[in-house]
């Protein structure tokens, strides 16, 4: 089925670069959320209920789309206002998924149903169902804590005001600790030092479970939504870098190795007929035509490297990026730490980043030297190239760096590039292993 409605842009707060908070800030904060959840809880099951409700009653008429359709909309705000409470209030990232939106001139019909089509949307309105149980608990559990540090830190002024009856007996003589206004005092104040010393556990147990089921419901597809996205325009790049690849090969065959072979058919027909009327000519000829070959099969090899380097086949990555270390127009200081065992396609990534970067060092830098480092980063390939050229180096479209990025993001690799007037210029690429690494 062809959908007819494009989709919101998926939002990711930036990361909170202040730090870890404080035990008593972060017990604040996670007290002033569980105490506000009730409040926002309690009007968002109210509506859910009583538009949902309204508008499946209505259904038989089209007044019960519009209904639920109003039904949806309130349930997104507070969807929205709560992901803005777990990014702000608790610093946890909490992705806006992508909701269907109607395409321009749809009509207003199809204008209403279609977030009714939206899964997140139903996500949504049960979230303002839901989360009346979990707010509640974490509203109770922290004014519940609170008000016994609250008591036991202020029952010996207030307990002189409470009416004292003969037969009545405190919590204290019922337990049996003693009788008396100084007995209550101690074992309110106990109780009230006990609560102050689990509190921060207590509220980030109940805020712990309100966040984590509002982040099941309201986020959790943004990161998949994300990863498919992510997926996708590797595949995307991928194919891009595929289809350059075929089209370079094609330009660099008909520029070199064919038109050598087009001379070389020329060279040997004018030897046939030299070699009754010219001998000594002819053989001139036919010397020149075996240079062409040589020249032309030199050519093929480095196109063929190009394609699928034999020594990278043959011998592993080391030894590949060692000659092109070795055969590179600029000195080169290669530091190269590369484990054993990494995928087929790591390897080929790899090389022709460090392939690219020397080249382009040899004809754009002018540069003396050059350095590369090729090290394993944990669950990921870091490659360092840096020169002592000019700089001024970018990635536009039609340069050589920007063949390099789409090629890195087929494998979800990154480029990074700091080249300014001047030099030096420092191209830095990251390829992940996915952890298949073995030494």
């Amino acid at each position: 089925m062809t959908s007819t409605m494009t989709a919101t842009a998926v939002t990711t707060p930036d990361p909170d670069t202040r730090g870890a908070p404080t035990l008593v800030r972060r017990t604040l904060l996670d007290s002033a959320y569980a105490v506000s959840a009730f409040a926002l809880a309690l009007p968002a099951f109210v509506l859910a209920t009583v538009l949902v409700s309204a508008g499946l009653a209505l259904s038989v008429l089209v007044y019960g789309v519009l209904v639920l359709a109003l039904a949806v909309a309130v349930a997104r705000g507070f969807a929205r206002l709560e992901r803005y409470r777990l990014r702000t209030m608790l610093g946890r990232g909490a992705p806006t998924p992508a909701y269907l939106c109607p395409r321009e001139g749809d009509g207003l019909l199809k204008r209403t149903i279609t977030p009714l089509r939206d899964p997140q949307s139903w996500l949504d309105v049960v979230w303002s169902l839901v989360g009346l149980v979990t707010g509640t608990l974490a509203f109770s559990v922290t004014v519940v804590w609170w008000a016994a540090i609250g008591t036991g830190a202020t029952y010996w002024f207030w307990q002189q005001f409470l009416p004292d009856g003969e037969d009545d007996g405190g919590l204290a003589e019922l337990i049996g600790l003693g009788s008396g206004a100084f007995a209550e005092s101690l074992l309110n104040a106990a109780i009230g030092l006990v609560a102050l010393l689990t509190l921060p556990a207590a509220v980030r147990a109940v805020t712990w479970l309100h966040s984590s089921l509002a982040w099941g419901l309201l986020s959790s597809r943004a990161e998949l939504q994300q990863e498919v996205r992510r997926v996708e325009t590797g595949r995307t790049a991928a194919r891009r870098a595929e289809a350059d690849s075929l089209r370079r090969l094609e330009r660099d065959i008909h520029d070199g190795p064919q038109q050598r072979m087009v001379r070389l058919g020329m060279d040997l027909g004018r030897a046939r007929r030299q070699l009754e009327a010219d001998p000594a000519r002819a053989a001139v000829t036919i010397e020149e035509a075996l240079a062409q070959v040589g020249e032309t099969v030199e050519e093929l090899r480095s196109l063929s490297r190009g394609i699928a380097p034999p020594l990278l086949v043959d011998r592993g990555l080391r030894v590949a990026l060692e000659d092109l270390a070795a055969r590179s127009a600029v000195p080169v200081d290669a530091d190269l730490d590369v484990p054993d065992g990494l995928p087929p396609h790591v390897e080929t990534a790899t090389y022709f980043v460090v392939s690219e970067a020397l080249t382009n060092v040899a004809k754009h830098s002018g540069a003396a030297s050059a350095r590369l480092q090729v090290r394993d980063a944990g669950d990921a390939l870091l490659v360092r190239v840096e020169d002592d050229g000019v700089g001024g180096a970018h990635e536009a479209k039609g340069h050589g760096l920007s063949g390099l990025a789409q090629r890195l993001l087929a494998v979800d690799g990154t480029l990074g590039l700091e080249s300014p007037a001047g030099g030096p210029t420092v191209l830095s690429a990251l390829v992940p292993t996915g952890g298949a690494v073995g030494r």
